[in-house]
């Protein structure tokens, strides 16, 4: 970003320059390749968070959909008794 600032000052601060042109060397080599780059090397970050959520979501799911069995006498307490 260093050499890209002074390359859009050198650009305004010269005769023929402009500072147009200053703005878009520093939108066009500097932010717009950094953005690309942040983008780029956040992707396993991304990835992993979307994973974490779709899991979260499968579990929520899955306690809500399987039928609640408790162990041994609660059971057996939670159960009405059948009629034959």
């Amino acid at each position: 970003m260093y050499v890209t600032v002074m390359m859009a000052l050198a650009e305004a601060f010269s005769p023929q320059g402009s500072v147009l042109a200053a703005v878009m060397i520093v939108l066009f080599y500097g932010l717009l390749p950094l953005a690309i780059v942040l983008y780029i090397a956040g992707t396993p970050q991304r990835k992993r968070r979307l994973r974490q959520k779709q899991m979260a979501e499968q579990a929520v799911q899955a306690e809500t959909q399987a039928p609640k069995v408790l162990p041994g006498p609660e059971r057996a307490a939670a159960d009405p008794p059948q009629q034959s």
